[in-house]
């Protein structure tokens, strides 16, 4: 257990630290799963509008430090490919 002030207020700041990046993390895996499922189902319309809902928030848990830029930078780029690719 925490022995001295600041040790104690360490762990409280990492535990509202953990609960925020836990719910970003899960926010973003929402948005992504609303993107699979339009392109599963076949709509370009609206597997176009998930994206374009998901990308500022996947680019905004890359600025927060939740998320490694090249891993969403590489998630983005596949989903933009799998949506164009409804078209033809």
């Amino acid at each position: 257990m925490a022995n001295n002030a600041s040790a104690r207020k360490r762990i409280r700041q990492t535990e509202k630290r953990t609960a925020r990046n836990k719910a970003r993390k899960s926010r973003v895996r929402s948005f992504l799963r609303k993107v699979e499922e339009a392109v599963s189902s076949g709509d370009k319309a609206a597997a176009q509008a998930a994206f374009r809902a998901a990308q500022p928030e996947m680019q905004r848990a890359v600025t927060k430090g939740v998320v490694h830029a090249n891993t969403v930078s590489r998630k983005l780029s596949r989903l933009s490919a799998r949506v164009k690719s409804l078209g033809a």
